[in-house]
């Protein structure tokens, strides 16, 4: 069988300067993965998984998309296909991934976590197959060690105001030592187009906080009361994921109607919808503020286009897309109201078109306050956009629009606990882009200057920036 002889300790490392750069002060740094979608369940019940498929296949939107292209039937995909059958399937396709991020991935991963240094094909499906689910029986790769492998110090899940948080709890009553933050994700609060599915919402959230929500008032206290449990649990982020920015101008009075008709199932339209998605939002960010949280704001994506596929197997699978909308005046509004009454937290915002990359990071830029270093981020390259050109990308459109050295750095925005090493590939492109401007003399060959440039991007700016609890 082929051996894996591409990722080597110098793999993307073109120059002497990124070799010195990455070994000396990228390699070593611990991952603040402050955005992530793991399962804080699993955490804390130290799931140990059964096979390679469970832990690496189930759930991965990018490797089912790659399969799909590669002509595979989707019972081998999220059907009913034995465990085996599906990891034969993406083994089959991994060497059609050939400069596709995914080719990367599965080899560091495959090396990273397993020693593997067999390049993933049909012939070796098998013997990779089981050699990773022997070594998955093993303690060492119960999900808190993986953590551990990978040097994991802060994972922030991704949480639904509705949830009780019972395994963040305890996990911090465990006092397991990394810190696994959750993460305020209230985007059903803003769904109000998708009637009866927003009803039941409300619902639960009435249940949360164990009080009645009959108008848009008592809706907003009982937001603030999972606000202040979030914040009492952890919480230091919210997370907020919109095909575009909202910036109506509305009344209070007008937004309280619009909520009533929500309440009763009536139609709304979509001026309507867009005046209580800004009403909302604008409420949620000034809660960010007062308690000195971090908001981030994914924006561009449209979800679910494959109606057929949606109505077969369901939300989330494979199925999103880059956005085409105009966000620059919506976007300007939002935060230009929150700056005006001081009310303006500190603020990540991640495009996923990337003709958006320079207004992102120009509009972001816009809101800094001369307070918080780096308050307003442009942020990682985001799903679509997170690969190598991508990554690279992003750095140059913040190099030239911000500041690259106050950049809190890197996630992994995966469901996958093998998925930490995307930390490892960013730290490469980074150290690489950077090596190869000192090789040109276009920075000067100071390695303790960037030097601290790396490690500051790598985790100690997120450190720095986010208010984690002690």
């Amino acid at each position: 069988m082929p051996e894996n002889i591409f990722i080597t300790d110098n793999f993307l490392l073109h120059s002497e300067v990124a070799r010195t750069l990455y070994h000396n002060y990228a390699k070593h740094q611990p991952i603040i993965d402050y955005h992530c979608h793991l399962s804080p369940k699993d955490i804390a019940k130290d799931r140990q998984f059964e096979n390679i498929s469970q832990i690496w296949l189930d759930g991965d939107h990018y490797k089912y998309r790659a399969m799909r292209a590669n002509g595979v039937n989707e019972k081998f995909i999220t059907g009913d296909a034995s465990d085996y059958e599906k990891f034969s399937k993406w083994a089959e396709t991994v060497p059609y991934t050939l400069r596709n991020p995914l080719y990367h991935w599965t080899h560091l991963e495959l090396k990273n976590y397993f020693g593997i240094k067999t390049l993933l094909d049909e012939n070796s499906a098998e013997a990779i197959y089981n050699q990773c689910n022997e070594l998955l029986k093993k303690p060492e790769y119960s999900v808190r060690n993986l953590l551990r492998k990978m040097n994991v110090q802060v994972a922030g899940t991704t949480d639904d105001p509705t949830d009780d948080l019972q395994y963040h709890k305890q996990l911090k009553d465990e006092n397991f030592e990394i810190a696994v933050l959750p993460s305020f994700r209230p985007d059903k609060a803003t769904e109000i187009e998708k009637g009866e599915q927003f009803v039941l919402w409300v619902q639960k959230l009435e249940k949360s906080v164990n009080f009645p929500i009959y108008d848009f008032s008592a809706f907003i206290k009982a937001l603030q009361s999972r606000h202040d449990f979030f914040h009492e649990m952890g919480c230091r982020i919210s997370d907020h994921g919109h095909t575009n920015f909202y910036g109506e101008d509305y009344s209070a009075s007008e937004v309280a109607a619009i909520f009533e008709k929500g309440l009763k199932g009536k139609t709304i339209s979509v001026l309507e919808i867009n005046k209580y998605k800004s009403a909302v939002l604008f409420e949620l960010a000034l809660m960010n503020k007062e308690k000195s949280w971090a908001q981030q704001f994914h924006v561009g994506a449209i979800r679910n286009n494959n109606v057929k596929m949606l109505q077969d197997i369901g939300p989330d699978q494979g199925f999103d897309s880059i956005g085409d909308l105009n966000m620059a005046d919506n976007m300007s509004k939002f935060f230009g109201k929150l700056s005006q009454c001081e009310g303006l937290a500190n603020t990540i915002v991640y495009n996923l078109n990337p003709r958006d990359s320079e207004m992102f990071a120009s509009m972001a830029a816009n809101f800094n306050d001369g307070i918080v270093a780096g308050k307003m981020q442009y942020g990682a390259a985001w799903w679509f956009l997170d690969q190598k050109d991508g990554m690279e990308k992003q750095l140059n459109v913040l190099s030239n629009f911000g500041l690259l050295s106050r950049f809190v750095g890197m996630v992994t925005d995966s469901r996958s606990f093998l998925s930490f090493p995307r930390h490892e590939y960013f730290r490469r492109i980074l150290c690489n882009v950077l090596g190869d401007e000192v090789e040109k003399g276009e920075l000067p060959n100071n390695m303790s200057l960037i030097g601290n440039l790396v490690e500051g991007i790598c985790s100690k700016n997120a450190v720095n920036y986010f208010n984690f609890p002690k």
